[in-house]
Formats: structure tokens, C-alpha cells, sequence
């Protein structure tokens, strides 16, 4: 039997939306870490004085945040008074160029939630372990094979990091979505930290499937074809947020997954739908995992044998995994992904047969041969609808 949840609203974050410009950011540049030069305070749509809401700035004050400072490496602080980690407390102001090649090549996995191997003390209902699915590259050019499916990058406390993410599409601007779905552990630390800084998507990520050894020599327009795009707003559920990623932490895996709005990094008119190519609708109401027959599961998996440049794929019938009978069951497929999948999108075909995503990458063991991905209901309902509704007059 489904365990009762109580619907729980994980409020849109709260944000700052400047664009600092830091030139010259070059692989090599010595402003690889975020430094700018004196022109960096001028808004990157035509000069002039930054303009920040009265109520953003009156938050980031309270938490002694100087935006200045930000751009010139402040955002490196992440001391405990310095790291904003309730919900409404994210900003993530655009330092453009940060995410230069160089950049990029280097980000590493997060630390992601891994279920310990004696699974005999889970209550609720767990099927047996599926075997191992080999994960295959995802045919290209992905601009047409999976429009929407990209690589989100981000700053932790232990470096630049890489997740996977996904455009959906959002009910108050059909066509022209600017919302993106990943994993809470992608965007937020959890019980012993805050919102992660610097966090930035690209769709289609290497959309022609180079390996890593040869993206010096792959065209930009190939690397990023759908530009860049910074998160200006953010959420995850108020469970991650408060228990997320502590010791053993797994628990709280039913509840990873996050939701941000997102802005291009050059001031681009149009959408991230629009300059995607396309976005998935998210079904809240989902067969029951039993019922469904096939599932594929998409990202770019960083830890050998993968590169993290490759977007990969896995595609098996669910089955289900409980570690708590108070928790939603979670669904679990054979796959051989690792880390830096974690937050790529959990597809099935809907009713309509239409691609519709049903979960995202969250856990599973090491070395890779199953992948666990929560099961959206009332919590992850609440908090998407919170979002749309908070931007559906402002896009």
C-alpha cells in the first residue's frame, strides 16, 4: 500500500538577477575565478547603475552579502553565516563568461546520495535488484534526438561541479518555458549547507557527441548550441533542505528534486524552449510503477568509464525501491550511469504518446548497476506550481 504523504510547499526562492560581467575570461585568464575588472558593475543590457529591488536588497544585507565583492570572488565564502540555504534565500547573479571551456572540462560530480548495499531492513515494498543496463550514448545530433535534455554546472564548496537537468514545459507560457528540472542535491546541500552558487544550464550540451579529449577543437556552436542559461530562481522540497545529504542521508532521496527558472546569459529575447527546441511536460500522475512497462533515463555520467561530455542513456522497466514506509516508494531501474546523471530526466510515454518526464537521476550504488529516482507527488506538485505561478506574468 502507498504510503499517505501530506502535501508540503517548498517556496520559490528568492533572487537576484544581475548581470556582472567579467571580461577576459579565457581558460587561462587570471579572472578564471570569478574576477572582473572596474567595468563589471555596469549591467550587461547597456550600461548604467545595477537597479535591485528594495526587498532583494534588504535580504541579501541581512546576510551580509555585498554584490560587488560577489563578482570579485566573494561567492568563493562559504562559511556558514555567508551560505544562504532556506528556501526564498537563493541568488545567483550572472558573472558572465565564468563558465568558460576551461571551466566546464574541469567540473566534477557532486557528492550524490548512495544506498548501502544490505537493503534487508527496508519496510514498505522493494522489488529484487534489476540487473545491470549498459549505458549507451544518446544518438546525435542531440539538438533533434533530445532537444532540452543538457548539462547544469554549478559551484561548491569542494569546486565546480556538473549535474544533468531538463527544460519542461510550464502551463503559464506554453511554448516559451524558461523552467528546468534536475535534482535537489544538484542545487542544494542539505542538512550541512545551502544553495550551491553559480549554477548555469546548457542545453544540448555537445550536441554532435564529441569525447572530452576533443572538445579544444569542437566548435563552440557545437559545445553550446543553445547559449547558456543562469538560474534566477530556485527551488527544492523543504525535506531535502532540512535532512538532505546527512549521514547516511538516503533517506531523504524520495524527495530530491529541484525546479529553477533560468535567464540566457547574453540578454537572449526568446525562451530556453524556443532556443532548446523543445521541453517535456512533467506528470505528477504517473501510472503506478508497476504498470509501467518501459523507462529510459538520460544524462551526462562523469565518473569512469564515462567522460562527462557524452550524454548516455539507459532504458529499463521499473521496479521499486523503499527505504522507509513513511516515504514515497521510489522508482529503480538497471543502469550503469554514474555520477553526473544525477538530476537527468526519468522519461516515459503518457497516455497521449508523448515524452512526458516521470522522475529524475537521484541514487544508487558504486560501482554502477542500478539508478533510484523519486516518485513526484503532492510535494513536488506544490513546488512547480508554485514557480509557474510566481513567473507567469513576469517571463
Amino acid at each position: 500500500m502507498r504510503s499517505i504523504r501530506r502535501p508540503v510547499l517548498a517556496a520559490a526562492a528568492l533572487t537576484a538577477v544581475v548581470a556582472l560581467t567579467a571580461t577576459g575570461c579565457g581558460p587561462e585568464s587570471s579572472q578564471a575565478d570569478g574576477k572582473a575588472d572596474q567595468s563589471a558593475g555596469q549591467s550587461s543590457s547597456g550600461g548604467g547603475e545595477i537597479k535591485i529591488p528594495q526587498e532583494i536588497q534588504d535580504k541579501l544585507k541581512e546576510h551580509g552579502i555585498d554584490l560587488d565583492k560577489w563578482k570579485n570572488g566573494e561567492w568563493k565564502n562559504w562559511s556558514k553565516d555567508k551560505w544562504l540555504r532556506e528556501a526564498g534565500e537563493f541568488i545567483n547573479p550572472i558573472i558572465k563568461d565564468f563558465w568558460n571551456p576551461d571551466r566546464i572540462g574541469k567540473a566534477k560530480p557532486p557528492e550524490q546520495p548512495s544506498k548501502p548495499e544490505d537493503i534487508s531492513q527496508d519496510q514498505g515494498k522493494t522489488d529484487p535488484e534489476p540487473r545491470p543496463v549498459t549505458a549507451l550514448p544518446v544518438k546525435t545530433p542531440l539538438t533533434k534526438t533530445a532537444p532540452g535534455v543538457g548539462l547544469l554546472l554549478f559551484s561548491t564548496p569542494q569546486g565546480n561541479a556538473q549535474c544533468s537537468a531538463t527544460v519542461v514545459k510550464d502551463p503559464a507560457h506554453p511554448g516559451k518555458s524558461n523552467l528546468v528540472w534536475t535534482a535537489g542535491h544538484c542545487v542544494h546541500a542539505g542538512k550541512n549547507g545551502g544553495w550551491y552558487r553559480n549554477v548555469m544550464f546548457v542545453p544540448s550540451f555537445n550536441r554532435t557527441g564529441k569525447p572530452a579529449s576533443q572538445m579544444k577543437t569542437t566548435p563552440f556552436e557545437d559545445r553550446v548550441p543553445a547559449g547558456k542559461w543562469w538560474a534566477d530562481d530556485m527551488a527544492t522540497s523543504d525535506q531535502w533542505i532540512k535532512d538532505g545529504g546527512a549521514v547516511p542521508g538516503v533517506p531523504m532521496a524520495p524527495y530530491d528534486f529541484a525546479l529553477m527558472h533560468v535567464k540566457s546569459e547574453d540578454g537572449s529575447g526568446k525562451s530556453l524552449e524556443e532556443m532548446a527546441g523543445g521541453a517535456y511536460k512533467v506528470e505528477f500522475n504517473a501510472p503506478a510503477i508497476g504498470k509501467i512497462s518501459s523507462l529510459t533515463a538520460q544524462g551526462y555520467p562523469a565518473e569512469a568509464p564515462f567522460d562527462g561530455a557524452i550524454q548516455e542513456q539507459c532504458t529499463d522497466k521499473p521496479g521499486r525501491l523503499s527505504m522507509d514506509a513513511k516515504k514515497p516508494t521510489m522508482y529503480r531501474i538497471g543502469c550503469t550511469m554514474t555520477g553526473g546523471s544525477s538530476g537527468g530526466p526519468w522519461f516515459i510515454k503518457g497516455k497521449d504518446g508523448q515524452t512526458v518526464l516521470v522522475s529524475n537521476m537521484s541514487m544508487g550504488p558504486r560501482p554502477a548497476r542500478w539508478s533510484a529516482g523519486p516518485h513526484l507527488g503532492p510535494e513536488a506538485k506544490s513546488m512547480f506550481a508554485a514557480m509557474s505561478k510566481k513567473w507567469a506574468s513576469k517571463q
